[in-house]
């Protein structure tokens, strides 16, 4: 394979009239977007206008180059569509055997329009395309759907009871208990009449350099081990995403009753230790991933975000309450995140607290949409207008903020505000150095130097998100290791540099796309409690509101070094870049 034959290889499907296509995009074009993430903004540029439930609005699932290598930690994909709760771009990466499987059958990317005329399931291996009648009931658990559809080998995506119930953030779940959850692409492919999509395939996938890809695996394995944050005895190996619920606590940027406060006095019940204790926990990886940061004893533990969220933000210390809650929404498809913070935004307008058994029941009547579930599956955005105090809804761009208080944190911040999907910490993640200190600690408390790297980082995560890679990855490793195991994998001739440009197209794409969908400068602001309350200060910790004049000159930096102009559109001279981009 020379250079310049690597080719993204695409299969179109209209669930609608039951036609496929199958294509390759030309060499300038998959080195340009990569695949993951990237390919699927691309595809999502071409319609930039269309409702997110319109019948020809694209649902995008794409791997990455990687997946499928010896690279570790390089088997994630990413969903793609316009989200029905933030009307943004929206893309979500996931893990699972899902990316795997599409390689091993001779696709990178698959593009999903139209309406079926009945509920189906759309089954792709290596002898081609099939389109199954749905036997199993829409509101079937999860588990169950997994359960009947897993056999066979391969590997089954699917949505639940609270997609076909008009939940606005339905998650589509992947092999039973990994989630790509933010933004309701659940209800988009629900909107399609697609109840899953099972991917079986055999064939091989192609390295074009195997002594650079193992010279690659070997530098990333070396740094693995020699991180603290993946392999330490407080790592991810050890505790699963669950060891940053004492390091928030510890460093007052927890967010509790519905972001009033920054620290949760009964956060031991719920953490990392206590679970250990609680449900002796074994974990499982990914395929090809040593870290192996999943949990689960009888049933799934939950991740950081959601033990924070229905913990701490709801003022609940029931750890069962949590982990049930967390099933709930597994089984019925549901946004852990935007699920637990619509309760606490509800509990916040009524003056009530809902924890223990009575949390669990608000999660169950939201996947049932019974009751106030006919308010919650709306999300927090929605809910607040609809109730008169569209203040108390805790998010930016309609999308709920996860479990790291901006007040704590002012890269996080101003990151939460720049999301090209709303209020979302994995877009630029500067948690790496105002918190985890690594690779270069920065001052959390300071906007200096943050648009700048704000930016950086959200090129890179645009690029991991593109080439399959695990954003966990990169506490240990760089982007200078995973560009040498993708020039060994495509043999495309690239480094580091090269791919972060392609990040700042992607990303800038996204913006884009944004802007055309009406989203400006007002969008990118935080909920006003974080410019006038102060957090919950600690021993030698106070947390003072944001001031909003330097957040809005810590954004008014970021435009500038984005391209955008002062509104925060994009300029004519980036539109012109990148639209040079698209074409080729």
């Amino acid at each position: 394979m020379r250079s310049e034959e690597y080719r993204i290889r695409a299969l179109f499907v209209d669930v609608r009239s039951r036609r496929t296509h199958a294509c390759e995009f030309s060499p300038e074009t998959s080195r340009e977007f990569l695949g993951g993430r990237g390919s699927g903004t691309l595809l999502l540029s071409g319609r930039p206008t269309l409702d997110p439930l319109d019948e020809e609005a694209p649902l995008v699932f794409s791997t990455g180059a990687l997946t499928g290598s010896r690279i570790p930690s390089s088997a994630r994909m990413v969903i793609s569509g316009f989200s029905p709760l933030t009307n943004t771009v929206c893309s979500s990466s996931v893990g699972g055997r899902l990316a795997l499987a599409m390689k091993r059958s001779g696709v990178d990317l698959v593009c999903i329009t139209g309406r079926a005329s009945q509920p189906l399931v759309l089954v792709i291996d290596d002898a081609g395309v099939s389109f199954e009648t749905s036997t199993l009931p829409l509101d079937a658990p999860l588990s169950r759907v997994f359960a009947l559809l897993g056999t066979g080998g391969g590997s089954v995506a699917a949505v639940g009871g609270a997609a076909w119930k008009g939940c606005r953030y339905a998650s589509i779940m992947v092999d039973g208990t990994f989630s790509s959850g933010r933004g309701g692409l659940g209800a988009v492919m629900a909107s399609k009449n697609v109840q899953a999509v099972k991917i079986r395939g055999s064939g091989a996938v192609r390295t074009l350099n195997r002594e650079g890809e193992e010279a690659a695996r070997r530098d990333i394995i070396r740094l693995f081990d020699a991180s603290p944050a993946i392999m330490g005895g407080l790592g991810l190996k050890t505790f699963g995403t669950a060891a940053l619920v004492d390091l928030m606590a510890s460093r007052r940027m927890m967010p509790t009753a519905n972001f009033r406060r920054t620290y949760f006095d009964q956060y031991q019940t719920f953490c990392a230790g206590r679970i250990r204790e609680h449900t002796s926990p074994k974990h499982y990886a990914c395929p090809g991933c040593p870290i192996a940061c999943k949990q689960k004893a009888i049933t799934e533990i939950p991740e950081f975000e959601t033990l924070s969220h229905f913990g701490a933000l709801n003022e609940n210390a029931d750890l069962d309450a949590i982990i049930e809650a967390n099933r709930i929404c597994n089984e019925a498809g549901m946004d852990t995140i935007t699920a637990a913070s619509s309760i606490a935004c509800l509990a916040e307008i009524r003056e009530e607290r809902y924890t223990g058994p009575l949390l669990v029941d608000m999660v169950r009547r939201t996947a049932e949409s019974s009751g106030d579930g006919a308010l919650l599956k709306l999300g927090s955005a929605e809910l607040a207008r609809r109730l008169g105090a569209p203040e108390k809804s805790m998010s930016v761009k309609s999308l709920e903020l996860p479990a790291y208080d901006p007040r704590g944190a002012y890269g996080m911040a101003l990151a939460y505000g720049t999301s090209t999907r709303g209020g979302c910490h994995l877009r630029a993640y500067p948690i790496s150095h105002e918190i985890l200190r690594k690779p270069v600690a920065t001052d959390r408390f300071s906007f200096s130097g943050k648009a700048r790297i704000i930016k950086i980082s959200e090129d890179l995560n645009a690029v991991i998100d593109s080439i399959g890679a695990c954003k966990f990855a990169f506490f240990g490793a760089s982007l200078e290791e995973y560009a040498k195991g993708f020039a060994a994998v495509t043999g495309l001739d690239v480094d580091q540099q090269d791919l972060l440009a392609k990040g700042d197209t992607i990303y800038t794409l996204e913006r884009h796309i944004n802007c055309m969908r009406g989203f400006a400068r007002d969008d990118d602001m935080l909920p006003s409690r974080f410019y006038t309350e102060a957090g919950t200060p600690g021993p030698g910790i106070e947390v003072p509101p944001i001031e909003r004049a330097a957040y809005e000159e810590a954004l008014q930096r970021y435009y500038r070094i984005r391209g955008c102009n002062p509104d925060g559109t994009i300029s004519e001279k980036r539109r012109e870049e990148i639209e040079a981009c698209r074409r080729r």
